[in-house]
């Protein structure tokens, strides 16, 4: 294991069948065929398929990296799974009743590191709006096509959750606010890539790949060349444009077809605007090119989350604020608005696409 007592000190299963490259979430893998082979694994944590590959190592011990890699995954999942018991659910019933809880120095110390980051976001990126996040049934396996009560969600808009309610001293919680319930789905999977990246570079892998269902962060080279991804269209089983990772960089993506239902004609999607308790509209999805640093993969995931909410209008200026300089954001009509950084890097697939490059 590379158990890691603070979330910036990195070192932290079963074999599935592996499936088509299609069906990861949010990114594919193109790659030459006469590239040397890449030792391959695949499962499902956090919700959604996670994909390893390791080059350049034998291949008894990619497997034992890997294997070790899903075990602190799973790990990590069950201590911040909301909805199931465990100890964020442990945390969460207690701010609901007034009362403190303890947690292992991890879990304080990615409170504490979310909590920066909602700052910057003002307030867009927000995992304390758990309970909203319940009411719209995106906390399910399967979500049913209804409206959650106006009356619920006026309610905890009302109240104004946010992770600054929350008091961390030392090892022990609290929350000002009985309506923040702590929720880290927009964080964990970037949390989780910035430990794998730690972990396996301390193993001294020059080479390797971490696909989080399309939270992707690259270690070194494949065979001296750039690992080579694919962005995936927001409404076509296909990639959308493909781009060349450098080592260390960590890429991101928020999109509208991940966790959805359609009601009446509408399309609802699991990121909530906290300011309305509604889902964001008018985006079909948002990404972010992180370079390499000790939290690439974390700004990575967090940082299209206020990019996607603000809209057309206000995702560029969001992306700033996060520090973001390499972003593209994808409208309701399919237009794509990319920063003039990450035009340059990007190979369009889809020929009718229409670009808007922005400054």
């Amino acid at each position: 294991m590379f158990h890691s007592a603070s979330p910036r000190q990195p070192p932290r299963t079963l074999r599935f069948k592996l499936l088509p490259l299609l069906a990861l979430a949010g990114f594919l893998l193109a790659c030459s065929t006469r590239e040397a082979p890449v030792y391959e694994e695949q499962a499902y944590v956090f919700g959604t398929l996670v994909e390893i590959k390791i080059a350049g190592e034998p291949e008894d011990r990619a497997r034992e990296l890997a294997a070790t890699v899903f075990r602190e995954f799973g790990r990590l999942h069950g201590q911040l799974h909301a909805w199931k018991p465990g100890p964020l659910e442990t945390v969460n019933e207690a701010f609901a009743h007034g009362r403190s809880a303890a947690v292992d120095a991890e879990t304080a110390g990615i409170i504490r590191d979310a909590a920066r980051y909602a700052e910057r976001s003002r307030g867009l990126f927000n995992p304390a709006i758990g309970e909203l996040v319940r009411l719209w049934g995106f906390h399910a396996e399967e979500f049913n096509p209804r409206l959650p009560d106006r009356t619920a969600i006026e309610r905890l808009v009302s109240a104004r959750p946010m992770l600054s309610d929350v008091v961390v001293d030392g090892t022990a919680i609290s929350s000002r606010n009985p309506a923040v319930r702590l929720d880290f789905g927009g964080y964990a999977k970037g949390y989780a890539l910035d430990l794998a990246d730690g972990y396996l570079r301390g193993q001294g892998v020059k080479s390797a790949l971490i696909n989080i269902g399309g939270n992707v962060l690259a270690v070194g080279t494949r065979g001296g060349r750039p690992w080579r991804i694919g962005i995936q269209h927001p409404r076509q089983p296909a990639a959308l444009a493909t781009l060349e990772l450098q080592d260390g960089e960590a890429v991101g993506t928020s999109g509208d077809y991940q966790r959805y239902f359609v009601l009446d004609g509408r399309r609802y999607c699991h990121i909530i605007d906290p300011r309305t308790g509604f889902p964001a509209q008018g985006v079909q999805a948002a990404t972010v090119v992180v370079p390499r640093g000790p939290e690439a993969g974390t700004l990575s995931d967090v940082a299209t989350k206020p990019m996607f909410i603000s809209g057309v209008e206000g995702w560029r200026e969001a992306a700033r604020r996060m520090g973001v300089e390499q972003a593209l954001l994808i409208d309701h009509e399919g237009t794509i608005h990319v920063t003039a950084p990450l035009a340059r890097r990007l190979q369009l697939l889809d020929k009718a696409a229409k670009l808007r490059e922005v400054p």
